[in-house]
């Protein structure tokens, strides 16, 4: 498509959307800015279930729709010049209006279900603009770090969803959470399922804002283009985090110890990426940890209730951060500049200039110390390294363990074992109740073998969608009267599936895609129809909303949380990791450079 077509239409749609967010600006002002849910229509409804399409707009929406409109617009136009030659023009703009499409959806949400929509797409849109420049490793590896850290941070959303279904019913809408709580006594719920919602809220926010002990992804996830870096990860998207606090605030506010637990969270934030960004060589890692800091403030300021003052704080922060990373480029020629005209090292080293050079704490304290403090900020405080020991690689080495036992033996100890249950709950009766504790657990056993598998996309493939019919399958046990909801669950999942099974399978050159090591395969460059495919087979497969499966899955949660609330939670983390495994095949297939292999070259491989 012509750039200046492009241009044309991201000019005109950016205008159509900040003269929207003008009008309804203005419609809560001349209404006494008061509060407003409106809902349009209800999208799945069953039973006491119901998803409705819910909207709601109050101060912080409006706070937050009126900082987006301002920079959404500011980035359009400065894109519209400053990438006029980028080979991945089209694809740079459909990419962040779709991340704009998110946003706006996450800030008008009325429910958790409806801002967990929006959630997941703009994770994608940030999954795939750090990957932008898909020729180089470094970004496709970025992001796909990124999106780990959100997929594992998902969990808590989506078991949040699922307790604000179980604790309030139909009293989940944020226009409502406000009067539950008003008063003292009674509670809407007991003090430990609030706490409880209240860390799965917490863990949520830490991961989209960058907080402990996720401070590591943001600096690396500036490989995008310089504008993506600016609306995203220095203006709007790391301000999420704080978003959804403002949110659910009459949750997690409810007690001290919460409060206690977030001013925690922003006060180790702002010690390890203060120190952190001292240490930077790039402007943008310095802008990254900046704004990561920033944020960490405005967690310790929600932890008093200060409200008003987060939502000034937020959007000066997001005026700042995008204005520094626009200017960046501009700033590093400056300065290269004035260090070719003088030799300013020199300079500042002279007795005479010593005296106007600030001096700051760290020079102050002893040079054991200062040593310390400076290689604890180069290595950002082992953040990364904790999470990997954490939550990655105990996954990987029980995964491997799974993927060490022949396919047969499983098949045959699977069914061995189905059979004696469905005997034993015959004999006692029919009820199919415990089947679900097998199906779980093989459940369980798919994602971890996806998730280790490192020699072969299709059993990966295979994996992540066994793994989801058998959670399917662990509710039917539980509920055999919810089939009508499983159906539709597997409605987007089965054809996901097949799908991505096709594209696999169609792949050409397909006798050195068995034989090549586990590496990147350059098909978005190479076929872009199958690359296109496949990344809708791969957003079908994770829930993402555009097929039933993303409904489907917050049914799953709720049946499932009607006896074995656990089961519910192992099906939220096997949905995470599925998403993960998916995405590791879909950036090896289709990010990379292009590379003609030769015969000689096949035989040297192992």
């Amino acid at each position: 498509m012509n750039p200046l077509l492009i241009a044309t239409i991201s000019f005109w749609t950016t205008h159509a959307m900040g003269l929207s967010i003008i009008l309804l600006l203005l419609f809560w002002a001349l209404s006494g800015f008061a509060d407003h849910e409106f809902e349009w229509f209800t999208l799945y409804e069953r039973d006491t279930y119901q998803f409705p399409i819910l909207f709601f707009f109050d101060r912080v929406g409006a706070a937050y729709l009126f900082t987006v409109g301002l920079i959404f617009s500011i980035i359009v136009r400065y894109c519209r010049n400053y990438l006029h030659r980028e080979a991945g023009y089209k694809r740079f703009f459909m990419t962040i209006f779709g991340f704009a499409f998110g946003l706006n959806m996450v800030v008008l949400s009325g429910s958790i279900d409806m801002l967990f929509a929006g959630w997941e797409i703009v994770g994608i849109s940030s999954f795939l603009l750090i990957a932008f420049y898909r020729h180089r490793v470094q970004p496709v590896r970025n992001a796909l770090r990124a999106y780990t850290v959100y997929r594992f941070c998902d969990i808590g959303l989506l078991l949040g969803a699922w307790m604000s279904h179980v604790l309030f019913h139909e009293s989940d809408h944020f226009s409502n959470l406000s009067v539950l709580f008003e008063h003292s006594a009674p509670t809407p719920a007991s003090y430990p399922a609030l706490f409880l919602m209240s860390l799965l809220i917490f863990i949520a926010a830490s991961g989209k804002s960058a907080q402990f002990p996720f401070c590591f992804w943001l600096p690396r996830a500036m490989e995008g283009p310089t504008p993506s870096s600016a609306i995203f990860y220095g203006a709007l998207s790391v301000h999420l985090g704080v978003f959804l606090l403002l949110r659910t605030m009459p949750i997690w506010s409810y007690h001290y110890l919460p409060r206690t637990i977030l001013f925690l969270i922003g006060f180790l934030t702002l010690l390890i990426a203060g120190l952190a960004e001292k240490t930077q060589s790039n402007i943008k890692g310095q802008v990254a940890y900046a704004s990561i800091t920033q944020v960490g403030f405005m967690f310790m300021e929600l932890a008093f209730g200060l409200e008003a003052l987060v939502l000034i704080h937020f959007m000066g922060n997001a005026c700042l951060r995008c204005y520094q990373l626009l200017v960046s480029p501009s700033i590093v020629a400056h300065m290269l500049r004035i260090e070719g005209a003088i030799d300013a090292t020199q300079i500042a080293k002279q007795p005479a200039m010593q005296k106007f050079l600030p001096v700051s704490i760290r020079d102050t304290l002893p040079e054991v110390i200062q040593n310390t403090l400076y290689v604890f900020a180069l290595q950002e405080g082992n953040l990364e390294l904790l999470v990997r020991a954490v939550l990655w690689t105990p996954l990987k080495k029980m995964g491997a363990t799974v993927n060490e036992v022949g396919t047969w033996l499983k098949l045959i100890g699977g069914a061995g074992i189905l059979g004696l249950l469905w005997l034993a709950t015959t004999a006692v009766g029919g009820a199919t109740t415990y089947l679900a504790i097998p199906a779980a657990v093989a459940m369980v056993m798919a994602s971890l073998s996806g998730f280790s598998q490192n020699h072969s996309f299709i059993k990966v493939w295979n994996a992540v969608a066994l793994s989801s019919l058998l959670a399917a399958n662990a509710v039917w046990f539980l509920r055999p009267n919810a089939g009508l909801d499983i159906l539709f669950f597997t409605t987007g999942i089965i054809p996901s599936w097949l799908l991505g099974v096709w594209v696999l399978s169609n792949l050409p050159n397909k006798e050195k895609f068995k034989t090549l090591p586990f590496t990147n395969r350059a098909m978005a460059e190479t076929h872009p129809g199958l690359s296109l495919l496949l990344f809708l087979s791969f957003l079908g497969l994770v829930g993402f909303p555009i097929t039933p499966a993303f409904i489907g899955e917050d049914l799953l949660l709720y049946h499932a949380s009607s006896q074995y609330a656990w089961i519910a939670a192992l099906i939220a983390m096997c949905f995470v990791v599925n998403g993960i495994a998916a995405a590791r095949v879909f950036l090896r297939i289709c990010m990379g450079r292009p590379l003609e292999i030769s015969a000689v070259d096949l035989r040297q491989l192992p």
